[in-house]
């Protein structure tokens, strides 16, 4: 099994600068490190990070709902996910966030690059943004709260 951590640091610790907060989402309340236990991949780049980003869009829109938040990918290198509830009460605790990132290991499991791993089913979604080259992911109700993790 592949082994990895987190932890939850408090806001002031973990700032820098973010240009994202204050437009996307609020300046996040909460940070955290997640240590994953693969590699950046050797074919990772700001094209991969896009075309992971648009094609979980895609599977959003093929649903017969309206999507329950967007996805972006931002930064000089698009290396910063950054994901905001599209309503009210939705994704407005930190547990909520981390059940969507739980559901997105989901759908990302579906796309070639998770198949393409040794042992797909013991990554989750944080693992997989590290493989793509992801240093950042920000989940935010889109109103008041916001959680930032740092990927190592």
């Amino acid at each position: 099994m592949l082994a990895s951590s987190a932890a939850v640091v408090p806001a002031k610790e973990a700032e820098a600068a973010d240009l994202h907060a204050g437009y996307y989402y609020p300046a996040p309340q909460t940070h955290e490190v997640y240590v994953a236990s693969v590699p950046v991949a050797d074919d990772a780049e700001e094209t991969s990070r896009a075309a992971f980003v648009i094609g979980l869009a895609a599977q959003q829109l093929q649903q017969n709902h309206a999507p329950g938040y967007h996805l972006f990918a931002k930064g000089e290198r698009l290396e910063k996910m950054i994901i905001v509830a599209t309503g009210d009460g939705r994704y407005d605790t930190l547990y909520r966030m981390r059940a969507l990132l739980a559901s997105l290991t989901s759908m990302a499991r579906a796309t070639p690059l998770f198949t393409q791993s040794a042992e797909p089913y013991e990554l989750n979604f944080l693992d997989f943004c590290k493989l793509l080259g992801f240093t950042q992911v920000t989940v935010s109700d889109g109103r008041a709260i916001a959680h930032q993790i740092k990927i190592r």
